[in-house]
């Protein structure tokens, strides 16, 4: 039996429109056929040629180093630095295009060209210097999204210090944890922020993590919303104070390949956090390539990325690879409905976005929301579209192409991770027939192969684990100061194999549909079944905004199906709608898959990067108390509210 059976069937193909195709960088099957054989037959060679297109201080003279595996060396020998790459290498040609256009909530805009981004990151390093943070420090950065968030990670890369970036909605003592686990000298963060009208005091979150932390010496304060604040004139300063008197030049460090970029801890939707390592030259490359190829961009092109840079997500396509490829990126601070619920439609077509990248859970939002809020603002300006986060449903990736897109934007579905630092499997939008639900095929260097649990390829068809064979310059390069954990975590499942902990199916056309977290499958009567293709069916439900689905214990099939449902404003909760939508996932899927429970659910519980936390509701289904790690819970109200619903049924 396989690993996992799959029993979600999709068979809608979209090949590339012809205008988009023909002035893509990649238009060809055969292009990316050559490409990607060439990258996984020949990696020293084909990395190694990718590499020497960004610019290097120092050549490296090995491509690859795997003889400790799993810890790699990738352009071993090699120094450059990452904020140059970003910056520095754009001035003589694109000095005056736009870098960054900011969009506050209240409607308050800033726009920096790239010689005024290459100011800003060299007077924010000089004064990191001058408050005493040196090459191989650790800096935490605590930030709303403002322009200042994205000079502070160049910054910390310019002298080689490694940035550790917490979301600025963490709780105080998620941020203390996360610095005292990374050793970081110093904070960067503001006042406060906005979100939905409201005021976020982000600097008081910062104080409380402080208080009983030893080692920081320097709090660097971002005026961004005029709040009184607590201050203590040992350690904290004021960044427009700091900043404005220093010089605006500064030499980058030049920095080893295998240099710490950053830290970045995972968001704990699987239990405690882990503090994921990033090293310079090989993520460096992987996020500038992956975004050149995978958003097709073009120097015209306007980019928005609506993903937190407190996420990798953020750090690599809000960033990073953006950057790298002299993009023009838009920053928004607030949140899609403030202040009405057209907000993101409003930006793209005042900024007149061409690429829109943002996650499934925020499409599903606004499907439940009403198409009146998107078909008021003009959204002919887009090109292209992407998802990331999770896997989509069939339903939403089509109301995201019909609604969104006109039906004339390709959409990239993409599959990466924190540890894998730059997309994996995805669609090239000049290439790939995309279908509803599938992430397609493997970028370059990326050799997945899907396994049972004994470690032996499934047929196609079939749903197993997804696995990785061969090492990539992006991967990440330890769990910090934990280099077993490292080892256990990723790579003792299968032997010389990257186990990601995801479900995945590949058809007979060699197209990858990803299943969700294996943690999240459910054991039915000696079926295993992926959550996330049940929970597509009930989307597909005309009166289902969102759903997720757990399993409980029970007696008789070991585990029962139990579907936690958030209707769309129209419908009207019954128990005759409960088991219509029981007959409609056995109708779409199999009667193995009907869930034995429906409950309603106002809200899910979600981490604050929009990822559904199922293990909470695991507990709710099967009437436990929650004792697992909720830091990362955007709003906890929900659990509660939850759990009197079990207890009114």
């Amino acid at each position: 039996m396989s690993e996992i059976d799959s029993v979600l069937k999709e068979t809608r193909s979209f090949p590339p429109p012809a205008a988009f195709q023909a002035r893509a960088r990649l238009k060809s099957e055969a292009e990316y056929q050559a490409l990607w054989r060439e990258s996984i037959a020949d990696p020293q060679g084909f990395w190694g040629r990718m590499a020497r297109e960004i610019p290097w201080m120092q050549p490296f003279t090995q491509v690859l180093d795997w003889s400790n595996a799993p810890f790699a060396r990738w352009f071993v020998g090699g120094r450059l630095n990452a904020s140059a790459v970003c910056v520095d290498q754009h001035l003589a040609r694109h000095g005056a295009k736009r870098a960054i256009v900011w969009e506050g909530e209240p409607g308050d805009t800033r726009t920096w060209t790239y010689a005024q981004l290459h100011a800003e990151v060299c007077r924010l390093a000089n004064a990191l210097k001058e408050r005493g943070v040196k090459k191989g420090d650790r800096v935490a950065i605590y930030m709303p999204m403002v322009p200042e968030l994205a000079a502070a990670l160049l910054a910390c890369a310019r002298i080689g210090a490694a940035h550790s970036v917490v979301f600025g909605g963490f709780s105080a003592q998620s941020l203390k944890d996360r610095i005292e686990d990374g050793g970081c000298t110093a904070v960067i963060t503001a006042d406060g922020s906005w979100r939905r009208g409201k005021l976020l005091p982000l600097k008081s979150v910062v104080d409380e993590a402080l208080a009983s932390c030893k080692g920081v010496h320097t709090a660097l304060v971002v005026k961004r919303a005029g709040c009184e604040v607590a201050w203590d004139a040992r350690r904290d300063v004021w960044y427009h104070e700091l900043v404005a008197r220093q010089s605006a030049t500064r030499a980058p460090e030049p920095m080893d390949s295998e240099d710490l970029l950053f830290l970045l801890y995972t968001s704990g939707s699987t239990g405690k956090p882990k503090g994921i390592m990033h090293t310079t030259g090989g993520y460096v490359l992987g996020a500038a390539l992956s975004a050149r190829y995978v958003f097709d961009l073009r120097d015209e092109d306007v980019y928005w990325c609506t993903a937190d840079v407190g996420w990798v997500t953020g750090h690599s396509y809000v960033v990073y690879g953006p950057l790298a490829n002299a993009a023009t990126i838009v920053m928004y601070e607030g949140a899609p409905d403030a202040p009405h619920r057209g907000r993101f439609w409003e930006l793209v077509q005042k900024h007149k976005v061409t690429i829109l990248y943002t996650a499934p859970t925020a499409i599903r939002t606004f499907m439940r929301w009403g198409d009146e809020h998107v078909t008021k603002h003009d959204l002919s300006s887009l090109r292209l579209l992407g998802t990331v986060g999770e896997p989509i449903n069939p339903a939403a990736w089509m109301w995201y192409r019909d609604t969104i897109g006109g039906g004339r934007c390709p959409i990239v579905d993409t599959w990466w991770q924190t540890e894998t630092g730059s997309i994996a499997i995805t669609p090239l939008p000049g290439v790939t027939a995309t279908r509803p639900g599938s992430a397609t095929r493997p970028f370059f260097g990326i050799d997945p192969v899907v396994l049972d649990k004994h470690g032996a390829e499934v047929p196609a068809g079939s749903g197993g684990l997804l696995a990785l064979r061969k090492p990539w310059p992006s991967m990440l390069r330890g769990i910090w100061g934990d280099p077993e954990r490292y080892r256990q975590t990723y790579w003792s499942k299968f032997p010389g194999y990257y186990f990601p902990g995801d479900g995945c199916r590949k058809d007979a056309d060699g197209y990858y549909w990803i299943m969700g977290r294996v943690d999240d499958v459910i054991k039915v009567s000696g079926h295993r079944l992926a959550t996330m293709e049940i929970e597509s069916a009930l989307v597909s439900h005309p009166d289902v905004a969102e759903s997720a689905v757990v399993g409980r214990p029970d007696e008789l099939s070991g585990e029962a199906v139990v579907a936690f449902v958030t209707l769309k404003p129209h419908a009207v909760t019954s128990d005759a709608l409960k088991e219509t939508l029981r007959a409609h996932v056995a109708k779409e899927i199999g009667s193995l898959a009907r869930p034995a429970e429906v409950r309603w659910a106002a809200a899910l519980p979600k981490t604050r990067s929009g990822k559904i936390m199922r293990r909470l509701l695991r507990d709710i289904a099967a009437g436990r108390e929650t004792a697992q790690d909720t830091s990362t819970l955007e709003d906890f109200s929900v659990l509660a509210t939850l759990r009197a619903a079990e207890d009114d049924e």
